[in-house]
């Protein structure tokens, strides 16, 4: 029978049992805001307008909704009381700012949601502590760059989310440290340009989302850098061509998406280094032909609904590749017009017609020039561009987007384009100037052309409204100016072609105008000096290209504003020595072109500013005849190509300290083999590389690989004794004395 002190328990039992949801109040308390599940060790405090992390959260608590609160800052060691937190909420909270150290503390942290904020940047050490993270979502915020280390700390991430954001540029390794990455989204982006080794760093990584960006040419070098890639997906970029030359090389790849596109034509080996693709998605592009595509051997499906399929005579090459290779398509005819709306895969080689040689082509052109201004889907007979608003000489394709009128004469530039278009082709038409909003209602235009229309001014406003415009291509024309005023309207502007114009000046002042820039190309113009103030708007500018101007001299000072800048192209112009002062303030750059400047002669210490930072660097063409043995002092471990080719070089001196490089080409040099050129021979006998450096004289060595002409410096003071300081004396036992069963082996390999 139970006793006082026990039924005294059995009283107070139910008092202290939990009330309600709130039944981690049992063990620890719980914020008023929130509902603590304590037996699943869940907390949620969802949309209660909290404005920073609640306190007196429990301590074991593994799984933290916080999601549609007010927090806009998460500061550092924020959740430093949770230790056990595996997975934590911070969707549609506002946040604006992650403090280096935010999460500090959380090293079981699994899962991270920072989706759908108001994020523009992430500092260095904002992820720091995250070690055995998996997952981060970023998606649906404004991150504008990314900074190669961001996820340095991230090595069990195996899915990283950065869609919905406004990245334009992805720089080199920026996703360094994420050695376990598997899915990468950056999907619905701005993207147009992707640095060499941007992707760099992720051996794991399968699947690679890139569909709707800005990429017009598919960036091959990038790609190809995470091999293991098995799933590709790049629709909805504005591509017109594939090809070889792309550079796509991905040995493990199984699907690539290029749906939904502007492809015109594909080349085919475009994906001949692509062995293993079983998948290929060509949907909704423009392409009229196809031809029998090489290399991809386990190519097994191919889709090509939505192109304008021309089924004639040319088609059956195509069509005999698909059944040969059984490669199942599931595209239909565009033409001709017996033809129309039969699928691909239902046709045989034998029902294509090969006519009289030139009678397709004539029965092709009839009909494409009938058919091709209207939109799939309009019915015969219809003016075209009567489906929608397009000028009358023009045509408009609804599914890329895409708005042309090349080379149609035009004197002035049209009006009434579709409001979503988002390219727009006024090549090859004669219009002297562009006046004032002269593309109404386009605000998503993305890309602008206007090469060879003979313009000589674009006025003021000229752009206004084109606040999505990235590409504007001026190219071809007879400009000499640029006004801040006629480029105002545009402030996402990254990429600005203005080669083969008039300019004698940097066009400066029209650079204020464009906070975006990214990309300035100024080849073969007439610019002579570059001075302090003329790159005043250019703080963003990433590639400058000023090849083939009359550039004599470059001020210290003048490039100093463009401290992001990262390739910088002055070759074909007049300079006589190395702008080594103007170099100064430029730690991001990587790419130096000085080649085809009558340079002469390089001094010590020419690259040292740039010395940290440059990686490849061009000198061929450049009428050198001396090398001091200091010019590449300061360039170190990161430089990877060197390029001296066709110079007048006679004797080079060792350069020891570039001891990373990949490629050096010292080839079409007059080199001079005697013991002057000892140390150079040592330092390349000392690569792994074929560098192109051969003997011009004496006509006794003349031919030779200045790499291993050894008998040529055998007589070279120093060379005898450091050659028998190599070779130890023989003991036996040694290769030198071969014992019995040695001296057998070595006399059978020499029979």
């Amino acid at each position: 029978m139970a006793g006082p002190q026990s039924l005294s328990l059995v009283l107070l039992l139910p008092l202290l049992l939990p009330l309600g949801p709130n039944r981690c109040a049992v063990a620890q308390r719980c914020p008023q805001a929130c509902v603590c599940d304590n037996p699943r060790r869940h907390v949620a405090c969802r949309h209660q307008n909290l404005t920073e992390v609640p306190t007196a959260i429990p301590e074991l608590t593994q799984r933290l909704d916080l999601q549609g609160n007010m927090l806009k800052e998460i500061p550092p060691a924020a959740f430093r009381d949770l230790p056990h937190l595996t997975h934590l909420d911070l969707r549609r909270c506002q946040v604006e700012l992650v403090a280096e150290g935010a999460f500090r503390g959380l090293g079981r942290l699994l899962l991270l949601n920072l989706a759908s904020n108001r994020l523009r940047a992430l500092p260095q050490e904002a992820l720091d502590g995250l070690g055995s993270l998996q997952r981060l979502e970023l998606a649906g915020n404004l991150l504008e760059e990314l900074r190669p280390g961001t996820f340095g700390a991230l090595g069990a991430v195996t899915t990283l989310n950065l869609a919905h954001n406004a990245l334009v540029y992805l720089p080199a390794m920026a996703f360094q440290g994420l050695v376990r990455a598997r899915w990468l989204q950056l999907s619905h982006n701005a993207l147009s340009v992707l640095a060499p080794e941007a992707l760099a760093g992720l051996p794991a990584l399968r699947r690679l989302s890139l569909h709707h960006n800005e990429l017009q040419a598919l960036p091959g070098a990038a790609l190809s850098q995470a091999r293991g890639l098995a799933r590709l997906e790049l629709g909805h970029n504005p591509f017109t061509y594939t090809g070889e030359e792309d550079g796509l090389a991905l040995p493990g790849l199984r699907e690539l998406r290029l749906d939904h596109g502007a492809l015109q034509a594909l080349d085919a080996r475009a994906f001949a280094r692509c062995p293993r693709l079983h998948t290929l998605d060509l949907r909704g592009n423009q392409l009229d032909a196809l031809p029998p595509l090489q290399g991809p051997g386990q190519l097994r499906r191919l889709r090509l609904q939505g192109n304008p399929l021309w089924c004639g005579c040319r088609a059956r090459p195509l069509l005999e590749w698909l059944a040969r290779a059984r490669v199942r398509s599931d595209g239909a005819c565009w033409g001709p017009r017996r033809l129309r709306g039969e699928a691909l895969d239902a046709l045989r080689p034998s029902d294509l017609r090969c006519p009289r040689p030139g009678a397709e082509e004539e029965e092709e052109a009839e009909e494409l020039k009938a058919a091709r201004p209207r939109a799939p889907g309009d019915a015969p007979g219809e003016e075209a561009g009567a489906a929608g608003p397009c000028p009358r000489t023009c045509v408009c394709v609804p599914e890329s987007r895409h708005s042309s009128c090349e080379g149609r004469g035009l004197q002035a530039v049209p009006r009434g384009f579709p409001n979503d278009t988002q390219l727009l082709d006024l090549r090859r038409n004669r219009f002297p100037v562009v006046p004032q909003a002269a593309f109404p209602g386009l605000g998503r235009l993305v890309s602008l052309h206007l090469q060879h229309c003979g313009l000589t001014e674009l006025e003021a406003g000229a752009l206004a409204g084109l606040d999505s415009l990235i590409y504007l291509y001026l190219s071809d024309n007879r400009l000499s100016g640029l006004s801040a005023a006629a480029l105002e309207g545009a402030p996402r502007l990254g990429y600005l072609y203005l080669e083969r114009n008039r300019f004698v000046r940097m066009p400066g002042a029209a650079l204020l105008a464009l906070p975006s820039l990214f990309s300035l190309h100024l080849q073969d113009n007439a610019l002579d000096h570059l001075a302090p103030g003329d790159l005043a708007g250019g703080r963003a500018l990433r590639w400058l290209y000023l090849s083939g101007n009359r550039l004599a001299r470059v001020s210290p000072g003048a490039l100093g504003p463009a401290r992001e800048l990262e390739k910088l192209h002055l070759d074909r112009n007049q300079l006589g020595e190395v702008p080594t002062e103007a170099l100064e303030g430029l730690p991001a750059l990587l790419e130096l072109q000085l080649s085809g400047n009558p340079l002469g002669a390089l001094r010590d210490g020419a690259f040292r500013p740039v010395g940290r930072s440059l990686q490849h660097l061009f000198l061929n063409s450049s009428g050198l005849e001396q090398i001091s043995p200091g010019a590449f002092s300061g360039l170190g471990p990161r430089l990877r190509s060197l390029h001296l080719q066709k110079n007048q070089l006679q004797t080079l001196p060792a350069l020891p300290g570039l001891g990373e490089l990949e490629l050096v080409d010292l080839s079409g040099n007059p080199f001079h083999c005697d013991c002057q050129l000892l140390p150079l021979h040592r330092w390349l006998a000392g690569l792994n590389l074929r560098v192109g450096a051969t003997c011009a004289t004496p006509p006794s060595a003349r031919g030779q690989r200045v790499k291993a002409a050894a008998a040529v410096f055998e007589a070279c003071p120093g060379q005898a004794a450091r050659k028998a300081k190599r070779t130890p004396a023989p003991r036996p036992g040694a290769w030198g004395t071969p014992t019995k069963g040695r001296r057998q082996r070595a006399n059978k390999d020499l029979k």
